[in-house]
């Protein structure tokens, strides 16, 4: 009985190899097919923030004794940047491009472009040490900048200065304004998961101020003068898993959201002439209402993709039961702190941040980050995200799992964000903006 039972299952054997076989191949098409069409993991290796030259740091005393010596300036204009400095949130060490410290201001193109030198070489000069990364071995380059554009472009001048590849791909974004670091962040990601083969790309983020300070008397074309300072950060990405165990990030969603249908949105930062010719970028008194509907619009993306269940289903519940009996129900705001560790909330104003932790009922330790780097640094545009995350670092409060978002909001108008899960606990480095005065902070503003 058992011969014949060893003989029947071999006969079974014996009809069904050849689909066995045939199955086995399928299996294995398919597996190979979703491995090589499923979007690649994005690590972030290392990022790096540029700090200016003690020379360069704008005391306040300092600051109006310069505008004085202005003749373009009335005394009620001086009146008015005192007032800002005093209110900004912004502190005493924060920096203004080399030609700002020129009796009088130096707005020439050489000064710009030194300006340029000295972030971007700055920043760049301390990934590839942290790194120990070749730059020829980069296959993608962005930079993001949005009122300084000379020929050839900033892209070219970093292949220049680096001697990258022949073959890189290279990308200059202009006239962007503060979220456009976030747009970089994108850009770079949607091109590795495209160029398989490429593993490395750099983000620079940065804005330059030299030729973009305000002569005038306008008020609300002022307020950039007392609020904007020298900054930028350069960022090293990677798509190779081989990566992954020297990365400190790996990229979780990116999600943007603009605007610039509306009229009152599209023009609430906006570069122009003042009534004497003379150009600025003006801000609107709505400026803080039209960054809050630019939030809420981009929440409601990002909230589905990181909200746990229970808050979602509570968020349509509620909306629901809105829709059915109107204002007599409160609106709800999902609680974004059950998906999010940390927040790196631009570092765009005082007013700003306060409306953004109003909205999403933050505690003052989620927006410390954005103060103290408003306080230290000011506004460093695209880049103050990264020095928040720096200073999330250098006080030692990222650890293993922890998730961040980082929140952008700029011209256009545009609110942007990133999400990164970090995949150890991280230390800080020596070479981080925040290393000889993080034993400062946080301070009062």
């Amino acid at each position: 009985m058992v011969i014949s039972l060893m003989e029947d299952v071999k006969q079974l054997w014996l009809f069904h190899q050849h689909n066995i076989f045939i199955y086995a191949a399928i299996m294995i098409l398919v597996s190979l097919l979703y491995m090589a069409t499923r979007p690649s993991t994005i690590y972030l290796l290392d990022h790096c923030c540029y700090r200016g030259q003690p020379h360069q740091k704008a005391r306040f005393h300092q600051f109006m004794e310069h505008s004085s010596k202005v003749d373009d300036f009335h005394e009620s204009s001086l009146e008015f940047q005192r007032r800002i400095l005093e209110r900004s949130g912004i502190g005493e060490e924060t920096y203004v491009p080399s030609g700002m410290c020129e009796i009088p201001p130096c707005m020439s193109l050489a000064f710009a472009r030194e300006e340029a030198h000295q972030v971007i070489f700055g920043a760049l000069d301390s990934l590839f040490l942290k790194t120990s990364i070749n730059p020829k071995d980069i296959g993608i380059l962005v930079i993001n900048c949005s009122l300084f554009n000379p020929i050839p472009s900033l892209s070219s001048m970093i292949i220049n200065k680096y001697k990258l590849s022949k073959t890189i791909k290279n990308f200059t974004l202009s006239g962007m304004g503060c979220s456009a670091g976030i747009i970089s962040i994108g850009l770079a990601r949607d091109l590795l998961r495209i160029h398989r083969t490429t593993s490395y790309a750099v983000v620079v983020s940065t804005e330059n101020i030299t030729q973009n300070w305000y002569f005038g008397n306008n008020k609300s074309m002022l307020i950039p003068n007392c609020l904007f300072r020298v900054g930028g950060a350069a960022i090293l990405l990677s798509n190779n898993s081989g990566d992954r165990r020297r990365a400190k990030y790996k990229l979780l969603h990116v999600v943007r959201t603009h605007h610039g249908d509306d009229d009152k949105s599209f023009y609430c930062i906006h570069q122009d002439q003042d009534k004497d010719g003379k150009v600025g970028i003006s801000l609107s008194k709505d400026l803080t209402w039209i960054a809050a509907e630019a939030l809420k619009a981009n929440l409601t993306t990002l909230g589905p993709l990181v909200l746990p269940i229970r808050e979602q289903l509570y968020f349509i519940t509620v909306w629901v039961r809105r829709m059915l009996l109107g204002d007599k129900v409160r609106p709800y705001v999902p609680d974004f702190k059950l998906a999010f560790m940390h927040f790196c909330i631009h570092a765009g104003g005082k007013a700003l941040i306060d409306k953004v932790r109003k909205e999403l009922r933050l505690l003052a330790v989620h927006v410390e980050p954005s103060r103290m780097t408003l306080h230290r640094f000011g506004n460093t545009s695209s880049s103050s995200i990264w020095y928040e995350l720096a200073y999330i670092e250098a006080k030692r409060r990222m650890r293993k799992g922890h998730r961040v978002c980082q929140l952008s909001l700029g011209s256009g108008f545009k609110c942007n964000n990133a999400v990164w899960e970090a995949l150890s606990d991280i230390k800080p480095t020596p070479t981080v903006p925040w290393d000889d005065c993080i034993h400062r902070y946080p301070v009062e503003t």
